[in-house]
């Protein structure tokens, strides 16, 4: 494998005093698209979570370009260049789309630096453009997400994380969250993506990790995901293609 970005290794996370993931082993591999797949409740976002400084840390350490990160907050570990686009509440609805980009390039000082930035963002999603001037409230599910992704990406990550990204979106939109994701990939983003849809996930992806009830219980390729009988009955009660 190739260079790896951000390592975890055996972490133990949650909430409160209550750990959700346990003993996790990562490595995430730059300009690749992860995949993190498993059923609901297995940890998948608790560890994006965690890796943004957003839970409690009881055990492991987490790397990011070899510096360790564990003890960050969100705020230091986006500066870095971690992004993290969550499932819900990822976008301000009373604003426009316009003002959402721009709070969400909110650690560029320079204003022609974060126009010129806003513009590479519209030219990846040339609906935003158009309607730059409405408010989030008034775009459908599918373009809300665009836009949630479109805020994440403003602050330039080399690391782009997605909480569910096609979560309620309709299905016309979904094969255009999945392209638009894999242009990020090509345009040298690595992603972690977690996502229900499995089947779509596993078509963009170079690879998947499988989480269930807490636990890291298989990473590999595809390919290997789809040639193992009982990852698909776990998801599909089938074979996945």
């Amino acid at each position: 494998m190739s260079d790896v970005l951000l390592k975890v290794s055996d972490l133990t996370a949650g909430y409160h005093k209550l750990a959700i993931i346990q003993h996790i082993d990562l490595d995430v591999i730059q300009g690749n698209i992860l995949a993190l797949i498993g059923p609901n409740g297995s940890g998948k976002s608790t560890l994006l979570k965690s890796i943004f400084g957003e839970t409690n840390i009881f055990n492991g350490k987490i790397y990011f370009k070899d510096l360790e990160i564990t003890s960050l907050n969100s705020s230091e570990i986006v500066k870095l260049g971690i992004s993290y686009v969550p499932q819900i509440q990822n976008v301000f609805t009373n604003l426009s789309i316009q003002d959402n980009l721009e709070l969400g390039g909110y650690t560029i000082n320079d204003k022609q630096t974060l126009y010129e930035r806003m513009e590479e963002i519209f030219q990846l999603f040339p609906i935003l453009k158009e309607k730059r001037r409405k408010k989030a409230k008034t775009l459908s599910g599918g373009e809300r997400q665009l836009l949630a992704i479109g805020r994440g990406l403003m602050t330039k990550p080399t690391l782009l994380m997605l909480d569910e990204p096609t979560a309620s979106v309709a299905p016309a939109i979904v094969t255009q969250i999945f392209r638009k994701i894999s242009e990020i990939r090509d345009k040298g983003v690595t992603v972690i993506l977690v996502e229900q849809n499995v089947k779509k996930a596993l078509q963009i992806a170079d690879y998947v990790a499988v989480l269930v009830a807490g636990r890291k219980v298989f990473m590999g390729s595809t390919k290997e995901v789809v040639d193992h009988k009982e990852l698909g009955e776990i998801f599909l009660g089938k074979k996945l293609y």
